[in-house]
């Protein structure tokens, strides 16, 4: 089944869930703010859309600008930055099976659905 790690606030994450909708196909909501993935599950997603952990980082945040912005953080370090930080991760993710993508833009969802 499609999983689609979203957050109601952002209008690209709601494009992309509406995308979804519009496709007939079954998927899952996770409101990753709510519901935040574990470093394991961060991690499975990283590799899915085959990018490095800070790749996966909303930059502007301001929690990673005051945080963690140019300091010389590990992978495992980034990781464990967004889980306690969920805000971080870049949004919508969505998974099909062993792909995913980033809907950024939203078209990029049709490649994986």
């Amino acid at each position: 089944m499609i999983k689609i790690y979203h957050n109601n606030r952002c209008s690209k994450s709601r494009c992309g869930l509406e995308l979804l909708e519009n496709s007939g196909k079954d998927y899952e909501i996770v409101k990753y703010l709510e519901d935040v993935p574990t470093k394991t599950e961060l991690k499975n997603i990283i590799k899915l859309l085959g990018i490095k952990p800070i790749e996966l980082v909303r930059k502007n945040e301001a929690v990673w600008k005051t945080e963690f912005k140019n300091k010389d953080l590990t992978d495992d370090l980034i990781i464990e930055a967004m889980v306690n930080n969920p805000k971080l991760i870049e949004r919508p993710i969505v998974i099909n099976g062993n792909k995913a993508v980033i809907g950024r833009p939203t078209e990029k969802i049709l490649e994986i659905i």
